[in-house]
């Protein structure tokens, strides 16, 4: 692999942000491959779980300046790069973020808190949408593997993160708030999971009054509600 080159799943816009903190905005899409957890019903274990996919025929090696040139001949401002685990790559994912904020676009960047953000991408990308993993989703994987307090800790310092957690059901968010007040995490999005509409709507609708009598925000799945499960939506 080139050091000039990211591994990608697909690149795609324009669409609609579907989470966070902004939900509902024109936006590009590069999802890159590769992940570092093994979460249970991941919904782009494409990117990376090799019992189920063949990943090298979902794997596209691209030249960071074809990407750049790609997402500077389209009008929207925001870029969001999600994964997978993104920050697996950030030494190439460095001259990418920033060509594109030199252009004056914001970028986006979504993990899953792993892994900390080095070699000034901290100062670059405009927001981290960060999402530990909570140990329903997580199945399997140890409390240390999943939760790294010095990687939260650096994403907080950088002043641009905001941490979404995805949840099933309401019983979820005695475990959040744990978390929140243990490695001081604010803002929180608590987001519901599920790959359909009734799903999505489902779940928003019962996480709803927990979620405002513990001050977190919610956020749907805008993509979701739209266009189901499809992939480059």
């Amino acid at each position: 692999m080139s050091r000039d080159t990211l591994l990608v799943s697909e690149f795609f816009g324009p669409t609609f942000q579907g989470e966070g903190t902004s939900l509902g905005r024109r936006a590009l899409f590069i999802r890159l491959m590769r992940c570092n957890l093994t979460c249970r019903d991941c919904d782009t274990a494409y990117t990376w779980d090799a019992t189920r996919y063949d990943l090298a025929s979902k794997t596209q090696e691209l030249a960071v300046e074809d990407l750049l040139a790609w997402a500077l001949s389209r009008a929207e401002a925001l870029v969001v790069i999600t994964g997978g685990e993104p920050l697996i790559q950030q030494t190439r994912l460095l001259p990418l973020v920033r060509g594109l904020v030199e252009a004056g676009r914001r970028v986006e960047v979504e993990t899953n808190g792993t892994i900390a953000p080095r070699f000034g991408l901290e100062s670059l990308v405009s927001q981290f949408t960060v999402s530990p993993k909570l140990t329903r989703f997580g199945a399997g994987m140890p409390l240390a593997t999943r939760i790294k307090p010095a990687v939260l800790q650096a994403f907080t310092a950088t002043g641009r993160a905001v941490f979404k957690f995805v949840v099933s059901g309401p019983d979820e968010l005695d475990e959040i708030a744990a978390l929140a007040q243990a490695h001081e995490l604010a803002p929180v999005y608590v987001m519901p999971a599920g790959t359909t509409a009734d799903q999505v709507l489902a779940g928003a609708a019962a996480l709803a009054d927990p979620a405002l009598r513990r001050g977190f925000h919610l956020t749907t799945r805008l993509h979701v509600l739209l266009w189901g499960d499809c992939p480059g939506r």
